[in-house]
């Protein structure tokens, strides 16, 4: 079964799309890890300006519109950055849906899929209005880590697009029953998530370093921890969270459960791996995608695993912390991949 030309440039623009997702969601750690969340202190703008203010009376006037917040270039421009990044990504998913449309109203014989590219254009819309709220709820710790959960949503939504119209969509495979792999590959995916909720948490709180050692916290295995106040899912809405609010215990309570986590998350995901190798073996080697992406979540685990202990070893270096955000970003659209290939196996119809 062949691909069509259209699908076929759905595909690509699909592609190019996930990569620029991964783009911001890179864009989005930086920007958070240089405390530059309210470089700009309003939105969509910057002062009042559509770039950062630069100029001498462009400065005077942005004090006089916002006299609370000094003007910081670098931080401002790292903001807006990130903002127009994520609004060139809009524009695209936007003409994807727009392609999509007309692709499907021309040609009834390809099917193209619309929901899923409007549905993705919808969240990147609400992934805006959390943008706006990050800035004017001043850091809110519920809208960073929901602005942070919807750009890893919005990824792995793309990539679920790109994989549905990729050549590799038409193919299937075949092999032993795969009951118990697909079971361990929907609990890694659903492990993996609350994971990076985890980490999304333990950022917009400040909390990555409430262990500054490893692998005891404090120096003992089991500290002090205010488990409360740690995850109060209502916390007031006002100050300004830059830096966060919380105190010792409570960081260290979100930052210990990170690290149950990821040790949770390891043993899982590693259970899918061996319990995929195991079948590859008894599979006959008619496809490379499922051996080709059993090894990439094998090694996005391990990379994604000594990156989070180098943040504690190394006191989160900024190249490290980023490429710990991205590699959380590449575990989950590894599994999802894994996923998505596995579900080919034995079935008679196209993705």
């Amino acid at each position: 079964m062949t691909v069509a030309p259209q699908q076929r440039r759905l595909f690509i623009l699909s592609l190019v799309a996930t990569c620029l997702s991964v783009v911001v969601v890179g864009l989005g750690a930086w920007t958070r890890l240089v405390h530059a969340g309210l470089g700009c202190p309003d939105w969509p703008g910057c002062y009042g300006f559509l770039t950062v203010p630069n100029e001498a009376h462009e400065i005077a006037t942005a004090q006089t519109r916002f006299p609370d917040d000094p003007v910081d270039i670098f931080k401002g421009w790292a903001e807006m950055i990130h903002r127009y990044v994520a609004g060139t990504l809009l524009l695209l998913v936007a003409a994807i849906a727009v392609f999509a449309w007309r692709a499907r109203k021309q040609s009834s014989e390809h099917r193209l899929p619309l929901k899923l590219p409007l549905f993705i254009l919808g969240l990147i819309i609400c992934q805006a209005l959390f943008g706006m709220w990050t800035v004017t709820l001043k850091l809110w710790p519920q809208v960073v880590t929901a602005h942070l959960l919807g750009g890893f949503a919005t990824l792995s939504l793309l990539l679920l697009l790109t994989l549905r119209l990729s050549p590799l969509s038409v193919k299937t495979l075949s092999g032993p029953p795969v009951t118990t792999l697909k079971r361990l590959g929907g609990v890694a995916l659903l492990v993996v998530i609350f994971q990076v909720f985890l980490g999304g948490w333990t950022s917009s709180n400040y909390a990555a370093l409430a262990c500054p050692d490893f692998p005891t916290c404090h120096g003992v295995w089991l500290p002090e921890l205010d488990f409360a106040e740690g995850f109060d899912l209502a916390q007031s809405i006002g100050p300004n969270y830059l830096g966060g609010q919380m105190d010792s215990a409570a960081r260290t309570a979100i930052h210990f459960v990170h690290r149950i986590g990821a040790v949770a998350t390891t043993v899982i995901v590693l259970l899918m791996i061996a319990a995929a190798f195991l079948w590859l073996r008894r599979t006959p080697r008619n496809d490379k995608s499922l051996p080709l992406l059993t090894v990439l979540v094998t090694l996005a685990l391990g990379v994604q695993v000594a990156l989070g202990i180098s943040n504690i070893l190394f006191y989160l270096p900024l190249p490290v912390a980023v490429a710990h955000n991205l590699g959380g970003a590449f575990l989950l659209a590894t599994i999802i991949a894994f996923n998505y290939r596995l579900s080919a196996v034995n079935r008679n119809t196209v993705a």
